[in-house]
């Protein structure tokens, strides 16, 4: 469900930019009635990109588990925070020391992280989270390594409902002890945004795409706030009740909705 105003905030939306977790899907579960959204929305004649924090993974396996669960997509319209993180790397000529998961790791074989670490990265891996990895970490930094965090999410949702630790306090902690600031390149960050938009073709015309996410922060807040997005709340995921109120007046979206699918329906019906 959603209030008359939120609805009419998505009349005119030529594009959406999508967030995964939390919003199409919680761990292996889609969200409800979202893969039957997904093709409405495409049927209806609107452009899709995905653009998603998730670092535990690869891009090739995250791709795969939409495919999974039902998702129609093409791997060309999936942005991460992780590949964005590895272009960083690349450019910048970095060997990084990279706290990520084993099924992350997979998407830097072809980068050179061997010591001394010129570069700290640091996704979402909680094996990784503990005294004896940070503390490499923090040596690391100590002896002029930079400090990349690929995002500084609070939390995340589990398939329960759950919320569970995201990287944030863990990049935040490392920035504490070392006294260094993090470069982040996914999710609020405005340049994450306009890859996306750039490739839709919709860069110079922001005002009639949709960021949709059950963040109103990590998702809406940032660059999606300074480019213009029509910023949308969904309330699964993460999400709890209050937080498009949690934020200062400019800040809170433009529209609230249940689901994913009751975005697609007032899209469609307009």
């Amino acid at each position: 469900m959603a209030s008359a105003s939120s609805v009419s905030v998505v009349k005119g939306i030529k594009g959406m930019l999508l967030d995964l977790s939390g919003t199409l899907h919680i761990d292996s579960i889609a969200t409800p009635n979202a893969v039957e959204a997904l093709k409405r929305l495409r049927s209806a004649g609107i452009k899709v990109r995905f653009v998603t924090n998730s670092t535990k993974t690869s891009d090739e396996r995250l791709y795969s588990k939409l495919l999974k669960l039902g998702f129609e997509l093409d791997r060309s319209e999936i942005f991460t925070s992780l590949s964005a993180a590895k272009t960083l790397v690349r450019d910048r000529g970095y060997r990084p020391l990279l706290l990520l998961e084993d099924e992350a790791l997979e998407q830097f074989v072809d980068i050179d992280h061997n010591e001394p670490h010129t570069a700290v990265v640091v996704g979402l891996a909680p094996s990784k989270f503990d005294y004896q990895h940070m503390n490499r970490a923090f040596q690391a930094l100590l002896n002029g390594a930079d400090l990349v965090g690929i995002h500084k999410a609070k939390y995340y949702a589990q398939q329960e409902g759950r919320l569970v630790m995201g990287p944030g306090g863990f990049v935040a902690a490392l920035e504490y002890a070392a006294e260094k600031k993090a470069t982040l390149v996914g999710k609020p960050m405005r340049q994450f945004y306009e890859l996306a938009l750039k490739d839709m073709g919709m860069l110079g015309t922001p005002e009639l795409v949709a960021m949709v996410g059950d963040d109103v922060l990590a998702d809406l807040g940032g660059g999606a706030q300074e480019l213009g997005l029509v910023r949308l709340l969904v309330r699964t995921g993460k999400y709890r009740p209050g937080d498009e109120t949690k934020v200062h007046v400019q800040m809170q979206p433009n529209g609230v909705f249940d689901t994913f699918a009751d975005i697609v329906d007032a899209i469609v019906s307009s």
